[in-house]
């Protein structure tokens, strides 16, 4: 079942998520991308696009396919980025039958809440990725450098209100996943609701995120990612060899 951030609640995301708050991750993400393809690549592949809110800055730069297993999610990056193309899947088993320069896999891919969801993301990026090209994928967190972390959020527009508390925590620090927890307050009017959103999302080592893609072939660098004014995630930046085939 989706979270009712990409379901029910997507009315409210422009709200929690402006567009605006991205130019600084997209533009480090866009150098990664740049940086892992030879020649320099002109088509990108999203996987776990959301509400396109990367690819806004992308799509100046790339000719952007944008996947996202949220049909609602998609509505809205239709209408921000209506010269992209845009289908339904899910970036464990979504196959196109077709290569691009270039894969993207943002913060969507803490959704991948196992090792065997996380390599077949891998799997599928690598499969979409054309020999000499490249793919980045942007966690989160890496469980070296998890810490528990809330955060305030809030937004309006003309009719409406959101105020929302994040708290990302670790109920276990025995297994592979982490928790982040939503708790909205929303007003529309001169009515307010209450709602409470909970993400189960992978946390994995380092060696296991430059491992898992590794496996799938690709040749495996990293970046920092500053993340909540702390640097506490890193951008794994892969590479596909010309000629090179899939291990599996």
């Amino acid at each position: 079942m989706q979270p009712l951030l990409y379901a029910d609640l997507v009315p409210w995301y422009h709200l929690l998520d402006p567009v605006a708050d991205h130019l600084d991750d997209a533009t480090a993400y866009q150098e990664a991308i740049e940086g892992a393809s030879i020649p320099r690549p002109d088509t990108l592949l999203e996987l776990g696009a959301g509400a396109g809110n990367n690819a806004f800055f992308f799509e100046r730069r790339f000719r952007c396919t944008l996947t996202d297993l949220s049909e609602p999610m998609l509505g809205l990056s239709r209408a921000q980025n209506p010269e992209c193309e845009h289908l339904a899947g899910d970036m464990r088993t979504l196959r196109l039958s077709r290569m691009f320069d270039s894969v993207m896999v943002h913060d969507a891919v803490g959704y991948m809440a196992t090792v065997e969801d996380l390599r077949a993301a891998a799997e599928t990026a690598f499969m979409h990725t054309r020999p000499g090209g490249g793919a980045v994928f942007a966690p989160d967190y890496v469980r070296e450098t998890f810490h528990e972390h809330s955060s305030l959020h809030s937004g309006e527009d003309a009719a409406r209100s959101l105020r929302c508390l994040e708290w990302a925590w670790d109920p276990d620090t025995a297994d592979e996943s982490y928790v982040v927890d939503y708790a909205f307050l929303l007003r529309d009017g001169a009515t307010m609701k209450a709602v409470h959103d909970r993400h189960a999302e992978g946390l994995f080592t380092r060696a296991t995120w430059e491992g898992v893609p590794e496996g799938a072939g690709y040749h495996v660098e990293t970046m920092p990612r500053p993340f909540y004014d702390v640097e506490t995630g890193t951008i794994f930046v892969c590479s596909r060899p010309n000629g090179a085939l899939n291990r599996q």
